[in-house]
């Protein structure tokens, strides 16, 4: 090799020699900082359009608004309950009082209330607007009377209840624009024979009197097949003597499905007309006391007397479960109705929705 290529040799040797630290340097060195590190590394590129970082659940917000709610629940609950201790204890108030009339024997030895219902409806109909609806019935065991007699009291239709219409049927006339009238308080007493024969007297509104005698025959054919005839005879101040005729056939096809098939006539001596209606109605039962029905319904007057021939039919489907407990149930119905006033008129349509809440105690 020249002198010149050992000169370049050493040249580069040297150069490498410099670039090494020595054993005091590297002692002497420090350690990189992670900001030195940091800015030693190259700039990272922009981002474009980053998602910003969900922000965290505000559980204050949360546990206030379970709070509320739970708040709001629990007064609900105690108006309800409260409503049912009022209505029973106000029923017996007034059971204690007539009771007394007949004798020494506490009320609390054998008196109770065996029947109570009150119900808040909504109803509206295409046709004929809407109303709300307040039903309250009830029935007393007293101690004074005679074992089978019993005091009752309700606030309901004193022309359908005195000429006793089947409760099913009472339901369905408040869609039915031919029967529109007021409420108002209804009480008596009644005895009760064999469990067939039933006698009532008592007033209405404005202190009025009237008075029933009903007999029902129940007959069961076959397993699963009921019949049913009621005959009721009544006087009231606007009727006069009459009579209510009601056949009903019930057939059970399984423990959760049944048909039923409701026919009721009505005639006074002051109509000399009759009143009737049909119902024919299946009935589906489901789990926690659910049950869906549909029904077909008929009803009118004949053109005897003063009747006018007026007639109504219709479809009405209904739904009804408990809302709280056993005692308090709501029920939810629509329906389609073809009405005719009168036998001169043409069958019009309309349509018609309810919402009822009701209440035993």
């Amino acid at each position: 090799m020249c002198w010149r290529g050992w000169t370049l040799v050493l040249a580069t040797v040297a150069a490498m020699a410099a670039l090494v630290p020595g054993p005091a340097e590297a002692q002497a060195a420090p350690e990189p900082t992670p900001a030195a590190v940091a800015a030693s590394a190259p700039a990272s590129p922009p981002v474009v359009n980053a998602a910003a970082p969900e922000a965290p659940p505000d559980t204050a917000a949360l546990t206030a608004a379970a709070q509320a709610l739970q708040a709001i629940t629990l007064a609900t609950v105690n108006v309800l309950e409260g409503t049912q201790r009022s209505a029973r204890s106000s029923a017996e108030w007034l059971a204690r009082g007539v009771d007394g009339w007949f004798g020494d024997i506490p009320f609390a030895q054998g008196g109770k209330v065996t029947d109570g219902r009150m119900s808040l409806g909504w109803r509206w109909r295409q046709d004929a607007g809407h109303r709300v609806d307040l039903r309250f019935s009830a029935r007393f065991r007293m101690p004074n009377v005679e074992r089978r007699g019993y005091l009752f009291i309700g606030r309901d239709d004193p022309r359908e209840v005195l000429r006793d219409t089947p409760d099913t049927v009472l339901s369905q006339q408040q869609l039915w624009t031919a029967n529109r009238s007021e409420r108002s308080f209804i009480a008596g007493l009644g005895v009760t024979l064999r469990d067939v024969v039933d006698f009532r007297v008592g007033l209405r509104s404005s202190a009025k009197p009237y008075a029933q005698a009903r007999v029902e025959l129940p007959w069961s054919p076959a397993p699963g097949h009921e019949l049913t005839f009621r005959e009721t005879f009544f006087w009231t101040h606007g009727d006069r003597f009459g009579a209510t005729t009601v056949l009903s056939y019930d057939l059970a096809l399984s423990p959760v499905l049944a048909l039923r098939w409701l026919n009721v006539a009505t005639i006074t001596q002051v109509t000399r007309n009759v009143d009737w209606s049909s119902t024919l109605g299946a009935y589906r039962a489901f789990s926690g006391q659910r049950l869906l029905s549909l029904e077909v319904l008929f009803s009118g007057t004949g053109t005897h007397g003063v009747g006018i021939g007026s007639s109504d039919r219709g479809l009405l489907a209904k739904w009804e479960q408990p809302v709280y407990q056993d005692w308090l149930s709501a029920e939810v119905l629509g329906g389609h109705f073809w009405p005719r006033p009168d036998a001169t008129s043409e069958r019009g349509r309309t349509w018609a929705l309810g919402a009822t809440l009701k209440m035993r105690f």
